[in-house]
């Protein structure tokens, strides 16, 4: 039996982009684009009614800040994955996405390579930021307070790879140690944290400076 396809819901208020960006995700075999939404009110209505599996939304659209719609949309709909696609290239832009809840941030010029990435990522529960936007975020300075929440500083690595939108098998690889090890430093974190998934621990991080300013 195949597997189901992947839903999404699209929000932009470009037409062009909306029809390019349809046409790249119906070539890709286990994606289903159930609606287009043009603002952000639209959006909401549509992720209300479809409830998909991914929302992939544009930062400027009529009908208010989409940032400001992301946890709105997140409480009505919480198994929706949100995937930012922007032009906002500034890391200041990418925290606050990502700390009000979405799962993706993607550059709107480097679209056609890393959108269909994100969705899978979103789909499967884990984060994804733009590489070259990612190592911007990563060369702010630190917190300086030192590890929150009483974590380790294997941890508070862990956990700043984590919003960074690395893999338990790439934060393995990063630090010389086994995937089984990275699983046991995240259960440790969600627990401390009293965080149950990604997206909250990945707001955590960036709410307490963990991947920048």
């Amino acid at each position: 039996m195949p597997a189901r396809p992947i839903t999404i819901v699209i929000a932009d208020d470009h037409s062009v982009v909306r029809r390019g960006l349809r046409q790249l995700l119906d070539d890709e075999a286990g994606f289903e684009v159930v609606a287009e939404a043009a603002d952000v009110e639209s959006a909401r209505r549509y992720v209300r009614g479809h409830r998909p599996e991914v929302l992939v939304m544009d930062l400027n659209m009529p009908g208010g800040p989409s940032l400001d719609a992301i946890p709105e949309i997140r409480r009505e709909s919480p198994d929706t994955a949100i995937v930012v696609l922007t032009m906002q290239d500034e890391p200041a832009y990418a925290r606050r996405a990502l700390g009000a809840g979405a799962l993706g941030y993607v550059l709107k010029e480097a679209a056609d390579e890393e959108l269909i990435e994100a969705i899978r990522a979103a789909a499967s529960g884990y984060s994804y930021l733009n590489p070259r936007l990612g190592a911007r975020v990563a060369a702010e300075r630190p917190n300086p307070a030192g590890s929150p929440g009483g974590l380790s500083a294997r941890e508070a690595e862990v956990l700043k790879m984590i919003a960074l939108g690395r893999t338990n098998g790439q934060i393995a690889e990063d630090l010389f140690l086994s995937v089984r090890t990275v699983e046991t430093h995240r259960a440790r974190i969600q627990q401390k944290l009293g965080l149950s998934d990604r997206s909250e621990l990945v707001a955590y991080a960036l709410r307490h400076r963990l991947i920048g300013d």
